[in-house]
């Protein structure tokens, strides 16, 4: 079922965002997404960056691998997303990777916009437990968002 969530700017804070702003993300993570399981692993934030990985299946096979690196600028962070399908092969140019800017942040949870303008998204802890990446899109003039990714934390 899908979850939508009209937002705006308001609760969000106009600082520059940290690195530790989005190390709430920190765990191994389990969901389910498109007729299978979807993990993700995210290490600390050190240094400039935070790394991450999801891997996406059905039928006890890979479908998808995706690779997030969190760097900070002076900006805040930046999101770059390169995608793999199985055998390693990147969907993505050599050279390329999705792009995402550092809007906002508030605790557990930080929004971001791909370079285009086309999309945001949000990362948020729920609870101590429950990670969600949330994907919006423009409609009649707002963004709306929907619940893309929901992860149970793996103990």
């Amino acid at each position: 079922m899908a979850v939508f969530l009209m937002i705006g700017v308001a609760g969000f804070s106009q600082k520059t965002a940290l690195l530790a702003d989005v190390a709430f993300m920190k765990g191994h993570w389990l969901g389910t997404f498109n007729g299978g399981p979807i993990e993700a692993f995210w290490a600390a934030p050190v240094g400039d960056n935070l790394t991450g990985f999801m891997r996406m299946m059905r039928d006890n096979k890979v479908t998808m691998y995706e690779m997030l690196i969190f760097e900070q600028t002076e900006q805040g962070p930046i999101v770059l997303v390169k995608h793999f399908k199985p055998g390693l092969i990147s969907v993505e140019e050599k050279e390329i990777s999705d792009r995402y800017r550092f809007i906002e942040a508030k605790k557990d949870q930080a929004l971001f916009e791909k370079q285009d303008g086309s999309i945001r998204i949000i990362y948020e802890k729920r609870s101590e437990n429950q990670l969600v990446i949330q994907r919006g899109n423009q409609k009649e003039g707002k963004w709306v968002f929907v619940d893309l990714f929901v992860f149970d934390r793996v103990q």
